[in-house]
């Protein structure tokens, strides 16, 4: 079990001993921490701790701060050795383990349960790009996805990427981007071998298996390759881990050389890269979290000046996807809920935008696909996920969901002209199901469901969504899972999590985790 899941198992634990009705997990509990938990600590307190408030005030950009609780940052973190800092910390781990004394044999059947419905072996489904279909997989017991591919056509599975192998002999792996080039010869990775964040990208010759002299450090996220695959963009991390800068090597040339396609001067806006649908362009798009811009950059030209789209104005968000000769911009220039235009891919600014699809105070445009011969979009209506299809010529429908709540999104797929297109699909009783759906067939072809080794019946839980208003006449989407036979007379147990940060919200999504809450009521 991963670090973070043995961390959520123990605040649920504690939710059971102590009877909470409501508590919001969300941690990863370091080595050191874990062993605090676990390590025997004799203890008589029967109160929980509370922390002291000392006097402690600092100065930024001429404002005063007053932090009373600024003494339990340890100025040598991550080493811990601040003695009050210390004491402190076991004084909370003392009345951890006061209140959990005697549950350890709950504590290990409930990380039995949560153990037997991950399944070691996972795959997921190959998807079509070109005359391959591309997928990965775990084997049993490993940490690390091998990364695969097999022709459309039939024929040998071949082994692209070995995680498992490149981890062998480092204490940390990660892998960032893995782009396999239009031409299906090489694959762009990087990896993080320390920990820190900061990837180093490298080219593999799919063909022979062996790694180009081509490495570029400092990097994160995934290459956008060229389309002859002579060289891919990708961008950069300065010392405060932000991407600032948007490159393009040339393989087999001096990364020292490599071309700046863009380099951002506002610390407080991240660098982007992406290829539309069409792969046609080169998308180098920067902002925060309220504020976007994008460039264009041909695939076929990437050597070239990228092309704005619009100016960057505070509060303007816009997003840019391609098809035929004309550009599909979903923007909120115009309503916090976004709409979708339409500008020539040879004259894409602002002024030449025409309104596609309306502005409203009920659907809100999360997201769109244009494909050759339809846009997709996702949306939101009444806060619940909808995908609606438009072909070119207007005519529209959304694809059929039956649930009251569920979370539903696009999915893997990476060819432009296609009659297809990968949906990911889930609710609180429904497990993670990809479907491939038929545009003309109007039909939803089942490709996997998440299993759940030690079994699991849909039919043993039901959910609904309710709408509470609050206290500013907003009504709140809330989906409530409970097993069947739950007696709905209010004096029932209640697990309660909720975010709303950054105009996040939270989709009613499946957790094999949760269910050992749920069944105990």
């Amino acid at each position: 079990m991963k670090q973070r899941e043995k961390g959520l198992l123990y605040v649920m634990v504690t939710a059971m001993a102590v009877g909470l009705t409501w508590i919001i997990v969300d941690g990863v509990m370091s080595p050191k921490q874990k062993t605090a938990i676990l390590s025997p600590v004799e203890s008589s307190k029967k109160t929980a701790p509370v922390a002291d408030r000392r006097p402690h005030s600092v100065a930024f950009h001429g404002r005063e701060i007053t932090d009373e609780y600024a003494w339990l940052k340890d100025e040598s973190y991550p080493e811990v050795d601040d003695e009050d800092v210390l004491d402190y910390l076991n004084a909370e781990n003392a009345w951890f383990e006061h209140v959990m004394g005697g549950h350890e044999p709950l504590v290990e059947e409930l990380f039995g349960e949560l153990k037997a419905r991950i399944k070691q072996d996972d795959a997921s489904v190959p998807v079509r790009d070109g005359p391959f279909l591309y997928s990965w997989r775990f084997e049993k017991g490993a940490e690390y996805r091998t990364w695969l591919r097999s022709p459309v056509e039939g024929g040998k599975e071949e082994v692209l990427l070995d995680e498992p192998t490149r981890a062998k002999d480092t204490e940390f792996y990660r892998l960032g981007g893995f782009k396999v080039s239009p031409d299906h010869k090489l694959a762009a990775l990087s990896e993080d071998m320390d920990g820190s964040e900061r990837f180093t990208m490298m080219v593999k010759d799919l063909e022979t298996g062996k790694m180009l002299e081509d490495e570029i450090p400092q990097t994160i996220g995934a290459a956008a390759w060229a389309s002859d695959s002579s060289g891919f963009a990708y961008v950069l991390l300065d010392e405060n881990w932000r991407t600032y800068v948007a490159r393009f090597h040339v393989l087999g040339t001096p990364v020292e050389n490599d071309l700046t396609l863009y380099e951002e001067s506002d610390p407080g806006f991240f660098v982007g890269l992406k290829r539309t649908q069409s792969r046609a362009f080169i998308v180098i798009s920067t902002g925060d979290n309220i504020t976007t811009e994008a460039r264009l950059l041909p695939a076929g030209e990437p050597t070239s000046r990228p092309v704005l789209v619009a100016a960057r104005k505070q509060g303007h968000e816009y997003y840019v996807d391609h098809a035929g000769e004309t550009l599909f911009i979903r923007t909120n220039d115009t309503h916090p809920n976004f709409r979708v235009v339409t500008a020539p891919q040879d004259d894409p600014v602002q002024e030449s935008w025409k309104e596609l699809l309306p502005p409203s105070d009920e659907r809100y445009y999360t997201g769109l696909m244009a494909l050759a011969g339809h846009l997709v979009i996702q949306e939101r209506i009444d806060g619940l996920d909808q995908i609606l299809i438009r072909t070119h010529g207007g005519e529209e429908h959304h694809v059929p969901f039956t649930e009251p709540a569920y979370a539903a999104y696009l999915g893997d797929t990476r060819e432009f002209v296609t009659d297809a297109f990968r949906i990911g699909y889930e609710s609180m009783v429904t497990p993670l199901t990809i479907y491939d759906y038929g545009i003309a067939e109007r039909t939803l072809t089942t490709r996997k469901v998440q299993e759940i080794p030690s079994g699991y019946d849909a039919s043993d839980y039901a959910s609904e969504r309710l709408m509470a208003t609050a206290r500013d006449g907003t009504r709140i989407p809330v989906t409530v899972l409970y097993r069947k036979g739950f007696e709905k007379n209010g004096k029932g147990l209640l697990h309660l999590y909720g975010y709303g940060a950054y105009g996040y919200g939270m989709d009613p999504g499946f957790s094999t985790s949760r269910l050992s809450l749920v069944d105990r009521g």
